[in-house]
């Protein structure tokens, strides 16, 4: 009897997904006799709004098929927010909605090479979440990683020119994941337009920027530029799945048309709590504080123990580095440090890109009481047992 073939496969291999390669941090940090106290992924713990659930369970759109685009009124009240926030008036006509940013940012490059299909490069952060490398490979494109400024923003003169005439689109990301850096969105915008590039600004963390006003792309006009927000940080709505992209009215039309055959719709229940969620920021004042007092709290435990841990520009994660006197030491080394001293669980800076690994990025979404019980656990080990954690790893 002959052997049967093997069935089709998918051809494209994608690396380990970055959070799978934690198991060992997690493992160390749960041998803590207080337990661990996971800060690697960004998943927001708090509540969102009472109004917001209701509507979430009242709306009655259940029974019938979505608008792939967004109701009026989720278009509408996504562009309210934009107003209120940054004084930026955009058509709802130009707002559309999206089934959490992630999707967009993984299935834009796929949807935007139908039309190019003679441009196979998309320029990204180097050191940055880790889907918009990922948005490049499924769409069967280069994905060029752009270095970072001395101030962690954008150095868009060393793109190579070659690059830039094969660019499909570039993504910024301000404030930045995982460095909380801020990018210079008018800069971003102004090289797109000279070099013919549609430039998608990814801006889930604007309502958590620390230094200065918030800031968007369309603030320096909406020609060749889309915003894209989401309400999984502003309102701790990451489970239900929904965000938004503005801004230049052909892109916005063209990606909009192109999901309706793919499916890509907000539920309609989702979309009525969309509408309260970004009708309402005064729930984003209380979420702001929170954040800010638990990214002071550990940035300064771990100051205590000699990790220069300092407030990010924006966002809701420290982006740490080993300590200067850790001869040869890399990320690793102070993520199992933190996990077996204080029960601490942070990820990696090669999770997000960073090749020589001399960050850790340390998520402050825990509950306060939580935050505050390993920021204790951190100080009482101080800095010698912080090292000594580190000298268990090396078997010395």
């Amino acid at each position: 009897m002959s052997a049967v073939p093997p069935g089709p496969r998918v051809a494209f291999t994608p690396p380990p997904y970055p959070y799978d390669r934690l198991a060992e941090v997690v493992g160390l940090a749960a041998g803590h006799s207080g337990g661990a106290v996971d800060l690697s992924v960004g998943t927001p713990c708090d509540p969102p709004p009472d109004e917001v659930v209701r509507a979430l369970g009242s709306s009655g759109t259940e029974r019938g098929y979505p608008t792939a685009t967004g109701s009026a009124d989720l278009r509408g009240a996504a562009a309210g927010w934009v107003e209120r926030r940054f004084g930026v008036v955009v058509d709802p006509a130009h707002v559309a909605a999206c089934v959490g940013t992630k999707e967009l940012v993984a299935t834009v490059p796929w949807l935007l090479r139908l039309g190019r299909p003679d441009r196979d490069t998309v320029l990204y952060p180097a050191v940055s979440y880790p889907t918009y490398a990922m948005g490049a490979y499924l769409a069967g494109c280069r994905a060029v990683g752009v270095p970072a400024t001395a101030d962690g923003g954008l150095d868009l003169d060393a793109v190579d020119p070659d690059d830039a005439r094969r660019c499909l689109l570039l993504w910024v990301n301000s404030p930045a994941n995982p460095t909380g850096a801020l990018c210079d969105l008018g800069a971003a915008a102004a090289w797109g337009r000279v070099h013919g590039v549609p430039v998608f600004s990814d801006e889930c963390y604007t309502e958590l920027t620390w230094a200065g006003p918030p800031r968007t792309i369309v603030e320096h006009g909406t020609t060749g530029v889309v915003a894209v927000h989401s309400l999984s940080k502003r309102s701790n709505l990451a489970g239900v799945r929904v965000g938004c992209y503005l801004g230049d009215a052909e892109l916005v039309g063209e990606l909009a048309g192109l999901r309706r055959h793919v499916g890509l719709m907000v539920p309609g229940p989702v979309q009525a709590a969309a509408v309260v969620a970004w009708g309402d920021d005064t729930h984003v004042e209380a979420q702001r504080e929170r954040y800010r007092w638990r990214l002071e709290r550990v940035a300064a435990a771990l100051r205590s123990v000699g990790v220069d841990a300092r407030m990010p520009g924006g966002g809701f994660y420290l982006w740490v580095p080993v300590p200067a006197h850790w001869s040869g030491a890399d990320g690793w080394d102070l993520a199992r440090a933190l996990a077996r001293s204080a029960g601490l669980v942070t990820a990696p800076g090669d999770l997000y890109g960073q090749p020589e690994a001399t960050h850790v990025r340390v998520a402050v979404v825990a509950p306060d009481d939580r935050i505050e019980a390993v920021a204790r656990r951190i100080e009482a080990a101080g800095a010698d047992g912080l090292a000594g954690a580190r000298m268990v790893g090396d078997g010395r």
